[in-house]
C-alpha cells in the first residue's frame, strides 16, 4: 500500500517557486524558475488532467523544469493500475542520462495523485491575484489548464458516485 503524497508549490517570487514532495519514505524540496520551461505549470496540469481521462500514453509524461543550472524531469507513468511519479536532477541544461539522479520516487492511484496536487493548485490560482502571480511568476497563471483540470477531477467524483449507486 502507497503512503499519501503531498505536495506544496509557495507562491512565486521574482520568477522563481518552492515546489516540495513528501510521502511516507522521501522527501524532496526545490526551487523553479519560470523560465526557460515557461509552460511548466500548464503543461503539469495537461499531464495531470491526462491521468484523470486516461489519455496519458502507455509510455507516461515527462515534463521538464529547472532551477538553473539544475534542470528537472517529473516523469508520470501508469504501472500496474497506479501512477508511477518521479523527480529526475541532471546537475545542467545538457540533461545527460547518465548523470541524472533520481530524488523523489512515489507510487500510488492516480486520483489519490492528483488530489494531492490539485489542493496546492486550488491554493495558487485562490491568491493569483493576492499574490501577484503573474507579476511574481512573469507570466501569467494557466487558468484554461487548471479548469480542465477540476473538471476532469468533478467528472471523476461524478463517475465514482454513479458508479456505487
Amino acid at each position: 500500500m502507497s503512503s499519501n503524497l503531498e505536495v506544496s508549490f509557495n507562491s512565486p517570487q521574482c520568477g522563481w517557486m518552492s515546489v516540495g514532495f513528501k510521502n511516507g519514505t522521501s522527501e524532496f524540496h526545490t526551487t523553479t524558475a519560470h523560465a526557460p520551461h515557461a509552460d511548466a505549470l500548464g503543461e503539469l496540469l495537461e499531464i495531470l488532467t491526462s491521468l484523470l481521462d486516461g489519455s496519458v500514453e502507455p509510455e507516461g509524461r515527462v515534463l521538464h523544469w529547472n532551477r538553473d543550472p539544475e534542470e528537472y524531469d517529473f516523469r508520470f507513468a501508469p504501472v500496474d493500475g497506479e501512477v508511477l511519479f518521479e523527480v529526475y536532477e541532471y546537475p545542467d541544461d545538457g540533461r545527460e542520462a547518465g548523470e541524472r539522479e533520481m530524488v523523489f520516487s512515489h507510487t500510488g492511484d492516480a486520483e489519490q495523485l492528483c488530489d494531492a496536487f490539485a489542493g496546492t493548485f486550488g491554493q495558487l490560482y485562490e491568491d493569483r491575484n493576492t499574490d501577484d502571480f503573474e507579476f511574481n511568476w512573469h507570466q501569467p497563471f494557466p487558468v484554461a489548464a487548471y479548469e480542465r483540470f477540476t473538471a476532469a477531477i468533478a467528472k471523476n467524483v461524478y463517475d465514482q458516485r454513479r458508479d456505487q449507486e
